[in-house]
């Protein structure tokens, strides 16, 4: 090859268009975190149930209607059964009796002789005898004849096989009252009959739900 010829090669390799550079490779992807139970150990526990309504609850979260037919069983009075469901909710069985209590008091006469004739006569233990049945019989009749409704007393602490006695006790006691006197003292024991009937449906342990009166019809 002569010089022209070497010359000429050298400027044909050079003066060739070099290749385009290849495209810069594409940017990674982004890296999602991963999923919160795969980074913080254990699943965190699944959450618990509420617990179910306990019997006040449920009473401050029902309807009128149904607080109110409830409070007729414990006293029949419907103003009083309405004085104390409109003022709903309460916070503690303590508050719910002092509104009833509240509302008891201002019970009138004509309501007061209402309530009282919804009441049945007391209850006696099946174990009674026939003589003492008899004897509460004569007694409940010459109280009626007297005041024109029936006896109603709250128990207390009176156990089962002594309830004979202490209302046979009480009808006697009382038979010496007169109709005005009497009134008062049996609008208190409506009072406590009914704190000891919602305290039966709606109260704690502790309380005593045992009564011989027989709650108010529609129980």
């Amino acid at each position: 090859m002569t010089t022209v010829d070497s010359v000429t090669a050298h400027f044909a390799r050079h003066s060739r268009p070099h290749p385009p550079p290849h495209p810069p490779p594409h940017p990674p992807l982004p890296r999602h975190p991963a999923p919160l139970h795969a980074t913080r150990g254990h699943p965190l526990p699944a959450q618990r149930l509420p617990r179910l309504p306990q019997p006040l609850n449920a009473f401050n979260a029902t309807s009128e209607d149904e607080a109110r037919a409830l409070l007729m069983r414990c006293l029949s009075s419907p103003r009083w059964s309405r004085r104390v469901a409109e003022h709903r909710p309460y916070p503690d069985l303590d508050a719910l009796l002092a509104a009833a209590d509240e509302a008891a008091y201002d019970l009138t006469p004509a309501e007061l002789s209402g309530a009282l004739a919804a009441e049945a006569l007391p209850e006696l233990p099946p174990g009674a005898y026939t003589a003492a049945r008899t004897a509460l019989s004569a007694a409940h009749a010459a109280y009626e004849a007297r005041f024109g409704h029936v006896f109603v007393i709250h128990p207390g602490d009176t156990a089962p096989g002594e309830a004979v006695d202490r209302v046979l006790e009480g009808i006697r006691s009382r038979l010496t009252n007169d109709p005005e006197e009497e009134r008062v003292v049996a609008a208190e024991e409506l009072r406590r009959l009914a704190r000891s009937r919602l305290t039966g449906r709606l109260g704690a342990a502790g309380h005593r739900t045992t009564r011989p009166n027989a709650p108010a019809p529609g129980t």
